[in-house]
């Protein structure tokens, strides 16, 4: 046998270069991932056990249950999906959209527009109304839409994460029921942090992910349809074209049946159950009230110390506050201050809010009033050394 000639990047020496894995330190209040609970991250770092164990199946319940009290829904298909929060989004058009039909799809932020883009890759008849990013629509807004157009499916983005905009979706349930339309809500920053009412508001599909209000990295991402999309996705004429992303394959897994489907990534589910534990343990309505009590909090010291924020308060983010970089000051230059020099994380603006905001984000575990008193005790001595001008006020 001759000797095998290992490529120069895998040999013994340099191999030797590398040193453990380390991560450093940081405070993640940008717009996600966000710090992980303590307690969830213990759960992550358990033994895996075989993705059809029977201690796993009853696992697998429990996130279940727990899913449908964060969710506030009775929905029998609930489940986290593998794969990050864009896994289920694809799911929602996948499944429930066939070739020629119509969406009708709000955008007033980057993820409406990735809305958009994913429709279109699967054919549908794709339509949309738009608002400025920092703005909502008004119910009388949709409504006349909905009625106009005659969607198959309305679907709309109810945390925007790029804009800072919360969407008031009172009354839209009705509306699509109406005219025999699935409403489909993104809540990809608001499930586990602040009000969200699935069957009172009759949404009848709607994803998220797991690494903002769970307090769980990135990986999953939660899901729910109810009894009228469940009708939908059984009048397929064709194929689900993802097969991956396929609903009525994982439900036989996630179902009663528990029939093999994938590999599922079984310490990711162990860490989504910590979280929706910790949850439940809280109560939903004091989560909700934590995180409208700290956004307030930042809201209020950012506007004394004479900063601007991107949406009006009527329909601010809490989750995801934006705000306005002052004209004066070199944005990226703070930015990476603040993480190079105490390890924390603001965003920047995405998209068309690109170099014109910062994104700041108090999500699950990460919403607290200590690290709102931190990050306003930096606004207050770090910016002021990052004006372009130096004698230019803000």
């Amino acid at each position: 046998m001759t000797e095998a000639k290992l490529i120069p990047a895998l040999n013994k020496e340099n191999l030797s270069h590398f040193s453990k894995t380390y991560v450093p330190s940081r405070l993640l209040l940008g717009p996600g991932p966000s710090n992980a609970h303590p307690e969830v991250l213990n759960a992550l770092s358990l033994n895996p056990i075989g993705h059809l164990d029977e201690a796993y199946i009853s696992l697998m319940s429990d996130v279940q249950q727990l899913l449908r009290y964060t969710w506030q829904c009775n929905n029998r298909i609930t489940l986290p999906m593998s794969g990050t929060g864009s896994a289920a989004m694809e799911a929602s058009i996948a499944n429930f959209i066939e070739e020629g039909e119509k969406i009708l799809i709000a955008k007033k932020g980057y993820f409406g527009d990735r809305l958009v883009d994913m429709a279109t890759r699967y054919k549908a008849q794709v339509s949309f109304i738009e608002k400025p990013w920092g703005e909502a629509f008004t119910y009388e807004e949709i409504k006349y839409e909905i009625e106009t157009k005659k969607p198959a499916i309305f679907a709309i983005v109810h945390a925007e994460t790029s804009s800072g905009v919360l969407q008031p979706l009172d009354g839209i349930g009705d509306i699509c029921r109406k005219n025999n339309c699935l409403f489909l809500v993104d809540a990809v920053t608001s499930l586990g942090a602040l009000e969200l009412l699935i069957d009172e508001w009759k949404i009848d599909l709607a994803y998220s992910c797991s690494q903002k209000g769970l307090s769980c990295p990135p990986g999953l991402s939660p899901f729910t349809m109810n009894k009228r999309a469940e009708e939908k996705l059984g009048s397929r004429k064709t194929k689900v074209p993802n097969w991956y992303l396929d609903l009525s394959l994982l439900n036989k897994y996630w179902g009663s049946d528990r029939v093999y489907h994938h590999t599922a990534p079984v310490n990711m589910n162990f860490a989504i159950r910590e979280g929706l534990r910790l949850i439940a343990n809280e109560g939903l309505e004091n989560v909700w009230n934590r995180h409208n009590t700290n956004a307030k909090k930042l809201w209020n010291g950012l506007e004394s110390l004479g900063m601007e924020l991107h949406v009006s308060e009527d329909y601010r983010l809490p989750t995801l506050t934006t705000v306005k970089i002052p004209p004066a000051v070199d944005g990226d230059g703070f930015r990476n201050h603040l993480l190079r020099n105490f390890g924390i994380e603001i965003g920047n603006g995405l998209g068309e809010l690109s170099g014109k905001v910062w994104r700041v984000g108090l999500m699950g575990f990460n919403s607290c009033e200590e690290n709102v008193d931190r990050l306003l005790n930096l606004f207050d001595t770090e910016l002021k050394k990052f004006s372009i001008f130096e004698s230019s006020t803000f």
